[in-house]
């Protein structure tokens, strides 16, 4: 009996063919995906290092008012945030049940349930002093906003705003700030300290 060698190594050589192969195929799959996840990991950590940074104070002599100054201190080479839109955060309370008779759910959302408040219709703010009109801001340069104590709701009945102001004493002023930079987005929480008065 004769053993055909001849076809037997063309038949490993073959096998051997499409192991290495398969095995390309997967070393390259695996290196896309390597490249994939590296490329990922350096553009989250590239909008990391272009995160506009910010100095937030509130302050001012008046006991009603006070004044935001909005800084945008770096980082240098963002040259300037095209958008930047900053709108006040309220305390941690649950009030998704809260439905007094006198105020419609709309009165309710659109109050601000913390210590301050934008103006009203002042320097870009909405009728409700929740948010500010958005804008531009260039790396070294700031913009000032007027701010008020906020003040009961009209349908809350028997509250003083004494009463209401020191159930946020010592409470922080939440913003939330959204910037924009062509397609990049970083979205910032920050608080400040509420000074008594």
């Amino acid at each position: 009996m004769s053993i055909p060698w001849a076809d037997i190594a063309t038949f490993s050589t073959a096998a051997l063919s499409a192991v290495a192969t398969a095995g390309a195929w997967f070393a390259a799959h695996r290196s896309t995906k390597t490249a994939e996840t590296l490329a990922r990991i350096e553009r989250d950590r590239r909008h990391e290092e272009r995160r506009p940074q910010f100095a937030l104070t509130l302050g001012g002599p008046n006991r009603e008012y006070s004044t935001l100054d909005v800084q945008l201190v770096g980082p240098d080479e963002l040259g300037e945030v095209e958008i930047v839109s900053i709108r006040v955060d309220d305390d941690d309370r649950d009030r998704s049940r809260l439905t007094p008779s006198s105020a419609t759910r709309e009165q309710l959302d659109n109050h601000v349930w913390g210590p301050f408040r934008f103006t009203p219709r002042t320097d870009g703010a909405d009728e409700y002093g929740r948010a500010v009109a958005s804008f531009r801001l260039k790396v070294g340069r700031g913009r000032p906003f007027q701010m008020d104590r906020t003040r009961p709701g009209t349908w809350m009945t028997g509250r003083t705003m004494d009463h209401w102001q020191e159930e946020y004493l010592g409470y922080p002023v939440r913003l939330v700030l959204t910037c924009r930079v062509g397609d990049e987005e970083w979205v910032l929480a920050r608080r400040l300290p509420n000074e008594p008065w």
